[in-house]
């Protein structure tokens, strides 16, 4: 059987023995990939269709913008909140879409607890964000831009609309691609179970084994 494995005229026991080791090494690895790269989901009630919730808190970069007077910002300004970043801009079909849904979310939950960041990567500035808010009638959303579209990158989001809900310690809790009824019941629920204290259960926990 060796010999027809391993081809008995080019193998030696030792280099056979080498050959094996080295498999078993590689199987090893990727057995240890395969366990640590597949996540699983965290079984939570409430959470919203599409809705992807991390495996653990993890760090969030932070992301620089301008308000819309121009002063500079980030979201570190925003540290002991809870928030929904919204990362999308105004030539975006969806975005513009589902803007008002945020609009109603912020004036549902915003306060010292909550905060709907949402944050343009519109190169030409604030004015064509200020121009869209008044054409549908934004009144809750503050106005942060981020001309650079660093954002994106930074914050590995790979297309428009990005929503991320952080924690009050800045970490990503999760995270929803594509638009989204924000003002929906169940999603507002959701987020106010997040918010409000006895929604602490719902944060991911740093010891997933806490969940067992």
């Amino acid at each position: 059987m060796a010999a027809r494995i391993f081809g008995a005229s080019r193998y030696t026991p030792r280099r056979r023995l080498l050959f094996l080791l080295a498999a078993l090494g590689v199987v090893g690895v990727a057995g240890t990939f395969m366990f640590h790269a597949a996540p699983v989901g965290l079984a939570l009630e409430g959470v919203p269709k599409g809705f992807v919730l991390s495996d653990g808190p993890k760090p969030v970069p932070d992301v620089r913008f301008t308000d819309g007077d121009g002063r500079p910002g980030a979201l570190a300004d925003f540290r002991g909140k809870v928030v929904l970043l919204n990362v999308w801009a105004t030539w975006c079909g969806p975005c513009r879409k589902e803007m008002p849904t945020l609009d109603r979310l912020q004036a549902a939950l915003g306060g010292p607890n909550f905060e709907v960041v949402a944050l343009s990567i519109d190169r030409q500035g604030a004015e064509v964000v200020r121009t869209f808010y008044s054409e549908i009638g934004v009144r809750n959303l503050a106005l942060h831009v981020d001309a650079s579209g660093q954002a994106l990158s930074a914050l590995a989001a790979l297309g428009l609309p990005t929503t991320i809900l952080i924690d009050t310690e800045g970490r990503e809790l999760g995270r929803l691609m594509g638009p989204a009824e924000w003002d929906a019941p169940e999603m507002v629920a959701f987020l106010r179970s997040v918010v409000e204290p006895k929604g602490e259960k719902m944060a991911v926990p740093e010891n997933r084994e806490d969940m067992q």
